[in-house]
């Protein structure tokens, strides 16, 4: 039986695929290259193999979701946006810094489609990234029968580097969330990156959390080191939606009676 190279890397845990192992050990034998040479374009390949292996796993976990890319924006669109801001946060340093940002603007504005490509660019660069609606979020955690359980769920929004809570403002809630919101932005504060997308200014937060004693300091403590990201526009997707569809590339032709 002959040996085959490919074959017994993939057997001792290689994550390369085979067409690639092939077509490096061909263009080792084609150039003649030497042992380490070799070596370090193999190492290069499986790296880079288990590199995005590790993305798209932890992208998984992250639960951003379907995403337009970035170049799909149209920054022309809004009235008023901070475009030399938003690009200096995928830099990430507010993420190293623990710093907040919030993106404000009516529905259909953008906001969350900036927040999934900051965390998208957060999860290259190596970060730990959740994204989730906040009504999800509250949700999640007011299942939790027990304090042991609902401790043990709050690590999943207070551990993560980056934590996106989108949509802000769109469904009302109890003072109950109002206080598993405090404790997570609390325990985050000054040390871990918030995202939060809303609809509301600062002082309308109290009209999603009625007779919620906490909303104040909740406030205060988001706001500290906060980077606002304004969107001043019309709905983006009600203007999508009113233009006529394109033509079709492959017509129908009536059919013969």
């Amino acid at each position: 039986m002959s040996f085959d190279p490919v074959e017994a890397l993939a057997s001792i845990g290689f994550r390369g695929a085979k067409t690639s192992l092939r077509a490096l050990i061909q263009e080792a034998t084609k150039q003649r290259l030497g042992p380490a040479q070799f070596c370090e374009k193999l190492v290069s390949l499986e790296r880079h193999e288990r590199d995005s292996c590790n993305l798209a796993r932890r992208t998984r976990a992250a639960t951003i979701g379907p995403c337009d890319p970035l170049d799909s924006f149209d920054w022309n669109h809004p009235r008023s946006i901070d475009r030399p801001l938003y690009e200096t946060l995928l830099q990430l340093d507010f993420v190293t810094h623990g710093h907040n940002v919030l993106f404000r603007g009516q529905s259909g504005v953008g906001k969350t489609m900036l927040a999934q490509n900051l965390a998208l660019a957060a999860l290259q660069k190596g970060f730990h990234v959740r994204f989730v609606s906040l009504a999800a979020a509250l949700a999640d955690l007011l299942r939790q029968e027990s304090l042991p359980a609902l401790e043990r769920r709050l690590r999943r929004y207070i551990n993560p580097d980056l934590l996106v809570l989108d949509e802000l403002g769109y469904l009302p809630a109890d003072s109950r969330s109002a206080d598993l919101l405090y404790n997570i932005i609390s325990r985050r504060h000054l040390q871990r990156a918030t995202v939060i997308s809303t609809n509301l200014a600062f002082k309308d937060w109290g009209s999603i959390f009625p007779s919620a004693a906490c909303v104040g300091a909740l406030v205060d403590r988001f706001i500290e080191r906060c980077h606002v990201v304004d969107i001043d526009a019309d709905s983006w997707r009600h203007k999508r939606s009113q233009q006529p569809p394109p033509p079709s590339s492959n017509p129908r032709r009536p059919r013969k009676t």
